[in-house]
């Protein structure tokens, strides 16, 4: 990923779609869900859409390694995959 340029650019763009979702939870669902990081994936979506270039790639890879399978496995629970 981290020297192909479209699969990085792809990433980026699930990370804005992400973030849109999160943006789109119920507020209620959000304050009953308090353990889980909102308003860093919100803002991890502002920082791809506003400031592309300062974007660390290394933190990218990070969060795909270590985050993401968390948010995958909470999202699964919660509709019952």
């Amino acid at each position: 990923m981290k020297n192909d340029e479209k699969t990085f650019d792809a990433c980026l763009m699930n990370f804005v779609i992400i973030g849109e979702s999160v943006l789109r939870l119920d507020s209620s669902f959000v304050e009953s869900k308090r353990h889980m990081e909102w308003h860093k994936i919100k803002a991890f979506r502002n920082l791809i859409a506003h400031d592309y270039f300062g974007i660390d790639v290394e933190e990218v890879w990070d969060i795909i390694a270590n985050k993401i399978p968390h948010l995958k496995e909470f999202i699964e629970q919660k509709l019952y995959l």
